[in-house]
């Protein structure tokens, strides 16, 4: 993590991300700027929730781990979005889960205790936050239903379009690692066994390739009208 000494490009976020408002006056001069390099975590799970972050740039990863070990992915997230919103409102939580970048990413972040002393009833912010959190619990319920109503072609080319692609249309990383198979299973509910039938039948098609320890993704369009731009993970 490198805090970015900008303050213009942080206004900048503010002004394009439309979200100058949610931050009285008070505030602002508390608000700093982080970047975050690919794989590079900006918070884990059960670490003390002391900050409220603000996507404005890349994409992340939601991840939870289990008591052995064992991770699950929940979801991925762009901008605009929040990290530790249920945390603050929670008052004095650990955080619930980690929080992976996934790309180059840049995050707003504020100390709580700027926050409960200037905002704690500042109405732009409590709408945000209220906002931000139903939306979560919206597109939770979307998943699930996802994971009910449709195949797992379906919803296996969703997911490759939402972590081998960035928002401007280029390769993110260009390959998913089949170390990630497991995880990937997981959260579009079906079983690891199913999951390799179903990318050996991609892979015959020519939408996919799997070799060296990784999947690579030949024919993005393919992939989008099998998912039928139903891209929930992203």
């Amino acid at each position: 993590m490198i805090e970015i000494q900008d303050r213009e490009m942080l206004e900048h976020y503010l002004k394009t991300q439309k979200i100058e408002n949610i931050f009285n006056d008070e505030v602002k001069p508390h608000l700093s700027l982080f970047s975050f390099d690919h794989g590079e975590l900006i918070c884990s799970q059960g670490d003390p929730a002391d900050c409220l972050y603000v996507l404005v740039k890349g994409k992340v990863k939601i991840f939870t781990t289990s008591p052995e070990g064992k991770t699950l992915i929940l979801s991925f997230k762009k901008p605009l979005d929040s990290i530790g919103d249920i945390e603050y409102v929670q008052n004095g939580t650990e955080f619930i889960n980690t929080v992976e970048a996934v790309s180059t990413v840049h995050m707003i972040g504020v100390h709580h205790r700027w926050l409960r002393k200037y905002a704690s009833d500042h109405t732009p912010l409590l709408k945000f936050l209220l906002e931000v959190i139903t939306q979560k619990f919206f597109i939770k319920s979307s998943s699930l239903s996802f994971n009910l109503l449709y195949p797992v072609e379906v919803r296996f080319a969703s997911y490759l379009l939402s972590v081998c692609f960035e928002e401007n249309e280029t390769l993110a990383t260009g390959r998913l690692s089949t170390a990630h198979l497991m995880d990937a299973a997981n959260l579009i509910g079906t079983s690891y066994r199913h999951l390799n039938r179903v990318i050996q039948h991609l892979s015959k098609d020519g939408l996919i390739d799997r070799h060296n320890g990784f999947i690579l993704v030949k024919d993005k369009e393919g992939l989008s009208a099998i998912a039928g731009h139903n891209n929930i993970y992203e």
